[in-house]
């Protein structure tokens, strides 16, 4: 986590922070394989691919 807010530019990063961005990013994570499964089942295929990652992000 640090090196992804090192890399946005932060000089410094607190843990409080780098937890933070962990459990955001799990979160959002979560929604997304959530949606993407959901555009597997309803392509009738029960494995996951690129594609419906990519289409759930966009939703």
């Amino acid at each position: 986590m640090e090196k992804l807010l090192k890399e946005s530019g932060a000089e410094r990063v607190s843990d409080k922070a780098k937890s933070a961005l962990k459990t955001a990013i799990e979160e959002k994570g979560e929604e997304i394989s959530q949606k993407a499964i959901k555009l597997a089942n309803h392509a009738g295929r029960k494995t996951v691919k690129a594609d419906d990652i990519k289409l759930a992000v966009k939703e």
